[in-house]
């Protein structure tokens, strides 16, 4: 495991299947997707190249983010946070950016909005 994410593998499940999980497990623990990219369908659009299934999805924790934007302005360019479903050989994997991480590039940030973000998106893989 990085410093700067966390993940989990789920063996022989559909990709189809963990991305519609993942989102209602999100949705579950208060977040929002306000973006999503298709790294494959526009590596193949734009590239005209072939790539592994991967869906990021930016996830938003709507009272967190708006005091932290409140407290620092250009927090703005870190958010949403960022949250991946890969598919693997014969698994398929959600990787979550950790907020902690992200949190110490400010200084004017309080710590535990990072951990409250940390602990919703912790408690999200493990609905998975």
């Amino acid at each position: 495991m990085s410093t700067y994410s966390f993940s989990k593998t789920l063996s022989g499940a559909s990709f189809d299947d963990v991305l519609a999980r993942t989102r209602a497990a999100l949705a579950a623990e208060g977040f929002g997707v306000p973006t999503e990219m298709d790294t494959q369908a526009i590596f193949k659009a734009k590239l005209g190249k072939d790539s592994e299934r991967r869906v990021i999805l930016g996830a938003c924790l709507p009272a967190v983010a708006f005091e932290a934007l409140a407290l620092e302005p250009d927090v703005a360019v870190l958010l949403p946070c960022n949250v991946v479903v890969r598919e693997l050989p014969h698994a398929v994997e959600v990787t979550a950016v950790n907020p902690g991480a992200l949190f110490t590039l400010t200084e004017r940030l309080d710590p535990a909005q990072a951990a409250e973000v940390e602990a919703r998106l912790q408690a999200a893989l493990e609905r998975i």
